[in-house]
Protein backbone atom coordinates (compact mmCIF):
# COMPACT_ATOMS: atom_id res chain seq x y z
CA UNK A 1 0.00 0.00 0.00
CA UNK A 2 1.53 3.21 -0.84
CA UNK A 3 -0.41 5.57 0.07
CA UNK A 4 -1.71 6.80 3.68
CA UNK A 5 -3.56 9.09 5.47
CA UNK A 6 -1.51 12.24 6.98
CA UNK A 7 -1.10 12.84 10.58
CA UNK A 8 -2.61 16.13 9.74
CA UNK A 9 -6.10 14.18 8.36
CA UNK A 10 -5.58 11.55 11.13
CA UNK A 11 -6.04 14.69 13.52
CA UNK A 12 -9.13 15.98 11.85
CA UNK A 13 -10.14 12.73 11.16
CA UNK A 14 -10.44 12.16 15.00
CA UNK A 15 -11.88 15.43 16.31
CA UNK A 16 -14.46 14.73 13.27
CA UNK A 17 -13.88 17.83 11.50
CA UNK A 18 -12.79 15.82 8.15
CA UNK A 19 -15.09 16.75 5.73
CA UNK A 20 -16.03 14.55 2.32
CA UNK A 21 -14.71 13.46 0.37
CA UNK A 22 -11.62 13.21 1.93
CA UNK A 23 -13.38 11.57 4.73
CA UNK A 24 -14.40 8.70 2.67
CA UNK A 25 -11.32 8.04 1.44
CA UNK A 26 -9.89 8.00 5.09
CA UNK A 27 -12.94 5.66 5.93
CA UNK A 28 -12.21 3.46 3.43
CA UNK A 29 -8.42 3.29 3.78
CA UNK A 30 -8.39 2.62 7.77
CA UNK A 31 -10.27 -0.34 7.27
CA UNK A 32 -7.66 -2.28 5.64
CA UNK A 33 -4.47 -0.27 6.71
CA UNK A 34 -3.27 -1.64 9.97
CA UNK A 35 -0.47 0.97 10.23
CA UNK A 36 -2.78 3.45 9.82
CA UNK A 37 -5.18 2.56 12.54
CA UNK A 38 -2.34 2.01 15.32
CA UNK A 39 -1.32 5.83 14.12
CA UNK A 40 -4.69 7.46 14.19
CA UNK A 41 -4.82 5.24 18.30
CA UNK A 42 -2.28 7.98 18.88
CA UNK A 43 -3.70 11.14 18.07
CA UNK A 44 -7.40 10.34 19.69
CA UNK A 45 -9.28 9.65 22.13
CA UNK A 46 -11.54 6.40 22.38
CA UNK A 47 -14.60 8.56 22.31
CA UNK A 48 -13.71 10.36 18.89
CA UNK A 49 -12.70 7.15 17.25
CA UNK A 50 -15.43 5.62 18.29
CA UNK A 51 -17.73 8.31 16.57
CA UNK A 52 -15.96 7.95 13.49
CA UNK A 53 -16.51 4.34 13.18
CA UNK A 54 -20.30 5.24 13.76
CA UNK A 55 -20.27 7.54 11.02
CA UNK A 56 -18.91 4.91 8.91
CA UNK A 57 -21.70 2.49 9.94
CA UNK A 58 -24.57 5.09 9.39
CA UNK A 59 -22.70 5.84 5.82
CA UNK A 60 -23.06 2.18 4.74
CA UNK A 61 -26.43 1.55 6.34
CA UNK A 62 -27.77 4.69 4.95
CA UNK A 63 -30.90 3.41 1.75
CA UNK A 64 -30.05 4.87 -0.92
CA UNK A 65 -33.32 7.26 -2.25
CA UNK A 66 -34.79 5.76 -5.57
CA UNK A 67 -36.11 7.59 -8.51
CA UNK A 68 -39.48 8.75 -7.54
CA UNK A 69 -38.51 9.37 -3.88
CA UNK A 70 -35.51 11.61 -5.19
CA UNK A 71 -38.28 12.86 -7.63
CA UNK A 72 -40.37 14.04 -4.30
CA UNK A 73 -37.09 15.53 -2.82
CA UNK A 74 -36.81 17.62 -5.60
CA UNK A 75 -40.48 18.72 -5.75
CA UNK A 76 -40.11 20.51 -2.38
CA UNK A 77 -41.53 17.35 -0.41
CA UNK A 78 -39.59 16.40 3.24
CA UNK A 79 -37.30 13.96 3.47
CA UNK A 80 -38.84 11.96 5.45
CA UNK A 81 -42.48 12.30 4.18
CA UNK A 82 -41.14 11.80 0.56
CA UNK A 83 -39.67 8.14 1.94
CA UNK A 84 -42.96 7.44 3.58
CA UNK A 85 -44.79 8.12 0.49
CA UNK A 86 -42.21 6.28 -1.90
CA UNK A 87 -42.25 3.09 1.00
CA UNK A 88 -45.75 2.82 0.67
CA UNK A 89 -46.67 -1.14 -0.12
CA UNK A 90 -49.09 -0.69 -2.29
CA UNK A 91 -47.34 1.46 -5.05
CA UNK A 92 -44.88 -1.22 -5.40
CA UNK A 93 -44.93 -2.76 -9.11
CA UNK A 94 -46.77 -6.18 -7.42
CA UNK A 95 -49.78 -4.18 -5.91
CA UNK A 96 -50.30 -1.90 -9.40
CA UNK A 97 -50.42 -4.82 -11.33
CA UNK A 98 -52.66 -6.78 -9.51
CA UNK A 99 -54.48 -4.08 -10.00
CA UNK A 100 -54.42 -3.48 -13.30
CA UNK A 101 -55.03 -7.09 -14.28
CA UNK A 102 -58.58 -6.72 -12.07
CA UNK A 103 -59.41 -3.37 -14.15
CA UNK A 104 -58.39 -4.73 -17.51
CA UNK A 105 -60.89 -8.05 -16.87
CA UNK A 106 -63.73 -6.29 -15.82
CA UNK A 107 -63.21 -3.58 -18.56
CA UNK A 108 -62.98 -6.40 -20.89
CA UNK A 109 -66.45 -8.34 -19.19
CA UNK A 110 -68.25 -4.85 -19.49
CA UNK A 111 -67.14 -4.04 -23.44
CA UNK A 112 -67.69 -8.11 -24.39
CA UNK A 113 -71.01 -9.31 -22.56
CA UNK A 114 -72.53 -5.25 -22.87
CA UNK A 115 -76.42 -6.86 -21.95
CA UNK A 116 -77.03 -4.04 -19.10
CA UNK A 117 -76.87 -0.02 -19.39
CA UNK A 118 -74.17 0.04 -16.56
CA UNK A 119 -70.83 -1.97 -16.74
CA UNK A 120 -71.81 -3.80 -13.41
CA UNK A 121 -68.72 -5.67 -13.13
CA UNK A 122 -66.28 -3.17 -13.29
CA UNK A 123 -68.46 -0.94 -10.74
CA UNK A 124 -68.52 -3.12 -8.19
CA UNK A 125 -64.83 -3.73 -8.15
CA UNK A 126 -63.56 -0.15 -8.57
CA UNK A 127 -64.86 0.96 -5.39
CA UNK A 128 -63.09 -1.78 -3.51
CA UNK A 129 -59.76 -0.92 -4.82
CA UNK A 130 -58.85 2.60 -3.20
CA UNK A 131 -60.46 0.61 -0.11
CA UNK A 132 -57.93 -2.32 0.02
CA UNK A 133 -54.71 -0.25 -1.23
CA UNK A 134 -55.58 2.23 1.96
CA UNK A 135 -55.75 -0.91 4.00
CA UNK A 136 -52.47 -2.16 3.18
CA UNK A 137 -50.84 0.67 3.28
CA UNK A 138 -50.47 1.03 7.50
CA UNK A 139 -50.22 -1.36 10.11
CA UNK A 140 -47.94 -4.06 12.25
CA UNK A 141 -49.70 -6.41 10.12
CA UNK A 142 -50.08 -5.60 6.98
CA UNK A 143 -47.01 -3.06 6.37
CA UNK A 144 -43.16 -4.42 5.73
CA UNK A 145 -42.19 -0.76 6.36
CA UNK A 146 -44.31 -0.50 9.58
CA UNK A 147 -41.50 0.11 11.98
CA UNK A 148 -39.92 2.67 9.37
CA UNK A 149 -43.11 4.59 9.57
CA UNK A 150 -43.19 4.37 12.92
CA UNK A 151 -40.09 6.31 14.21
CA UNK A 152 -40.64 8.88 11.48
CA UNK A 153 -41.20 12.36 12.71
CA UNK A 154 -44.92 12.51 11.57
CA UNK A 155 -48.30 12.46 13.90
CA UNK A 156 -50.15 8.99 13.21
CA UNK A 157 -52.98 10.84 11.22
CA UNK A 158 -51.01 12.72 9.71
CA UNK A 159 -48.97 9.50 8.57
CA UNK A 160 -52.36 8.16 7.71
CA UNK A 161 -53.18 11.01 5.63
CA UNK A 162 -49.96 10.63 3.29
CA UNK A 163 -50.24 7.27 2.78
CA UNK A 164 -54.47 7.81 2.03
CA UNK A 165 -53.67 10.51 -0.64
CA UNK A 166 -50.54 8.12 -2.43
CA UNK A 167 -52.85 5.72 -2.46
CA UNK A 168 -56.15 7.41 -3.59
CA UNK A 169 -54.08 9.29 -6.43
CA UNK A 170 -52.88 5.96 -7.63
CA UNK A 171 -55.98 3.81 -7.44
CA UNK A 172 -58.26 6.39 -8.11
CA UNK A 173 -56.05 7.66 -11.37
CA UNK A 174 -56.02 3.65 -12.42
CA UNK A 175 -59.94 3.51 -12.21
CA UNK A 176 -60.03 6.50 -14.34
CA UNK A 177 -58.22 5.25 -16.58
CA UNK A 178 -60.24 1.70 -17.19
CA UNK A 179 -63.39 4.60 -17.20
CA UNK A 180 -62.02 5.84 -20.32
CA UNK A 181 -61.96 2.51 -22.35
CA UNK A 182 -65.76 1.94 -21.63
CA UNK A 183 -66.50 5.08 -23.70
CA UNK A 184 -70.26 3.44 -24.86
CA UNK A 185 -71.13 4.00 -21.04
CA UNK A 186 -71.07 7.51 -21.41
CA UNK A 187 -70.81 9.17 -17.61
CA UNK A 188 -72.53 6.12 -16.09
CA UNK A 189 -69.01 4.53 -16.34
CA UNK A 190 -68.29 7.50 -13.82
CA UNK A 191 -70.61 5.98 -10.87
CA UNK A 192 -67.86 4.17 -9.02
CA UNK A 193 -65.92 7.43 -7.99
CA UNK A 194 -68.54 8.07 -5.08
CA UNK A 195 -68.69 4.82 -3.54
CA UNK A 196 -65.11 4.43 -4.04
CA UNK A 197 -64.75 7.78 -1.88
CA UNK A 198 -67.58 6.39 0.74
CA UNK A 199 -65.60 2.94 1.15
CA UNK A 200 -62.54 4.38 1.97
CA UNK A 201 -63.54 7.10 4.11
CA UNK A 202 -65.88 4.44 6.21
CA UNK A 203 -63.18 2.37 6.30
CA UNK A 204 -60.87 4.63 7.70
CA UNK A 205 -63.16 6.17 10.40
CA UNK A 206 -63.43 2.65 11.77
CA UNK A 207 -60.06 2.08 11.63
CA UNK A 208 -59.76 4.51 14.65
CA UNK A 209 -61.75 1.53 16.80
CA UNK A 210 -61.83 -1.29 14.96
CA UNK A 211 -58.00 -1.49 13.35
CA UNK A 212 -56.11 -1.57 10.50
CA UNK A 213 -57.86 -4.94 8.91
CA UNK A 214 -61.54 -5.44 10.89
CA UNK A 215 -62.44 -2.19 9.63
CA UNK A 216 -61.55 -2.54 5.55
CA UNK A 217 -62.79 -5.87 6.01
CA UNK A 218 -66.08 -4.93 7.08
CA UNK A 219 -66.82 -2.54 4.51
CA UNK A 220 -65.87 -4.16 2.02
CA UNK A 221 -67.76 -7.24 2.99
CA UNK A 222 -70.57 -4.80 3.44
CA UNK A 223 -69.93 -3.52 -0.37
CA UNK A 224 -70.38 -6.97 -1.29
CA UNK A 225 -73.40 -7.92 0.37
CA UNK A 226 -75.30 -4.83 -0.96
CA UNK A 227 -73.84 -5.44 -4.25
CA UNK A 228 -75.37 -9.02 -4.04
CA UNK A 229 -78.75 -7.84 -2.78
CA UNK A 230 -79.13 -5.55 -5.62
CA UNK A 231 -78.25 -7.70 -8.22
CA UNK A 232 -81.18 -9.85 -6.82
CA UNK A 233 -83.54 -7.31 -6.70
CA UNK A 234 -82.84 -6.60 -10.07
CA UNK A 235 -82.11 -10.57 -11.69
CA UNK A 236 -83.11 -9.46 -15.31
CA UNK A 237 -80.52 -6.84 -15.84
CA UNK A 238 -81.30 -4.09 -18.08
CA UNK A 239 -81.45 -1.19 -15.43
CA UNK A 240 -78.15 0.14 -13.26
CA UNK A 241 -78.04 -1.39 -9.88
CA UNK A 242 -79.51 0.60 -7.03
CA UNK A 243 -76.11 2.55 -5.96
CA UNK A 244 -75.23 3.60 -8.97
CA UNK A 245 -78.65 5.26 -9.84
CA UNK A 246 -79.30 9.02 -9.18
CA UNK A 247 -80.56 8.42 -5.45
CA UNK A 248 -77.70 5.75 -4.77
CA UNK A 249 -74.79 8.13 -5.39
CA UNK A 250 -76.35 10.83 -3.38
CA UNK A 251 -76.36 8.28 -0.59
CA UNK A 252 -72.86 7.13 -1.64
CA UNK A 253 -72.26 10.94 -1.23
CA UNK A 254 -73.63 11.76 2.45
CA UNK A 255 -72.01 8.79 3.54
CA UNK A 256 -68.83 9.77 2.28
CA UNK A 257 -69.59 13.53 3.60
CA UNK A 258 -70.40 11.59 7.32
CA UNK A 259 -67.53 9.50 7.11
CA UNK A 260 -64.83 12.14 6.60
CA UNK A 261 -66.45 13.88 9.49
CA UNK A 262 -65.99 11.28 11.23
CA UNK A 263 -62.70 10.67 10.84
CA UNK A 264 -61.55 14.31 11.70
CA UNK A 265 -63.66 13.74 14.82
CA UNK A 266 -61.68 11.19 15.96
CA UNK A 267 -58.29 11.46 14.44
CA UNK A 268 -56.64 11.91 18.03
CA UNK A 269 -56.83 8.26 18.44
CA UNK A 270 -54.48 7.53 15.65
CA UNK A 271 -51.84 9.43 18.38
CA UNK A 272 -52.88 8.33 21.93
CA UNK A 273 -53.54 5.09 23.52
CA UNK A 274 -57.04 3.66 22.61
CA UNK A 275 -58.67 0.08 21.95
CA UNK A 276 -55.06 -1.07 20.07
CA UNK A 277 -53.37 -1.45 23.04
CA UNK A 278 -51.10 1.16 24.76
CA UNK A 279 -50.02 2.60 21.48
CA UNK A 280 -53.23 3.53 19.28
CA UNK A 281 -53.55 1.77 15.62
CA UNK A 282 -49.65 2.29 14.90
CA UNK A 283 -48.45 0.03 17.59
CA UNK A 284 -46.78 3.02 19.42
CA UNK A 285 -47.42 6.12 21.61
CA UNK A 286 -46.68 9.01 18.83
CA UNK A 287 -47.87 11.96 21.10
CA UNK A 288 -44.17 13.77 21.27
CA UNK A 289 -43.91 13.58 17.50
CA UNK A 290 -43.23 16.72 15.52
Amino acid sequence: MTWHVSEEDLRAYAQGELAPPVLWSADAHLTACAPCRAALAEVSDPVALDAGWERLDAELDAPRPGLFESLLVRLGVADHTARLLAATPVLRGSWLGAVIAVLVLSVVAGNVARTAETPTLFLALAPLLPLAGVALSYGPALDPTYEMAVVSPTHGFRLLMIRTVAVLVAGLGLNGLATLALPGYGLRALAWLLPALALTATGLALTARLGPVLAPSLVGGAWIALMLAAQAAHPAGGEPLAPFTAAGQGVAAAVAALAAGLLFAVRDRFDRSGPFGRSGPFGRFRGSAV
